[in-house]
């Protein structure tokens, strides 16, 4: 029998440093991932080197994960920390374990 896996809600977005994108999910774990400027030339996260660009993180009220003005959203059970990234090396878990909020 296969386990369903639950798809974590994004509750909020915040840029607390260049490069850096904290997540809120709807069970209260917090978690902050940094990107990783000039790796991406010619594809969809080129816009990221810009902090300016960058700092454009919303929740998108439809995906309810994180998503950016050009159409680029991350995946949620990745960004949960459920399953790992297919495609690393865009972004890297740089949560402090030691402020890691969990809620329950």
């Amino acid at each position: 029998m296969k386990t369903r896996l639950r798809i974590p809600h994004v509750l909020a977005v915040e840029i607390p440093r260049p490069h850096v994108v904290r997540v809120t999910f709807d069970d209260g774990l917090v978690r902050e991932w940094e990107f990783m400027p000039g790796r991406h030339a010619g594809t969809v996260f080129e816009p990221f080197d810009d902090p300016d660009f960058f700092r454009q993180a919303r929740v998108d009220p439809e995906s309810r994960t994180v998503a950016w003005p050009n159409g680029v959203d991350l995946d949620p059970v990745v960004l949960h920390g459920d399953l790992a990234a297919a495609n690393g090396g865009h972004f890297r878990d740089v949560t402090d374990v030691t402020d890691a909020r969990q809620f329950g």
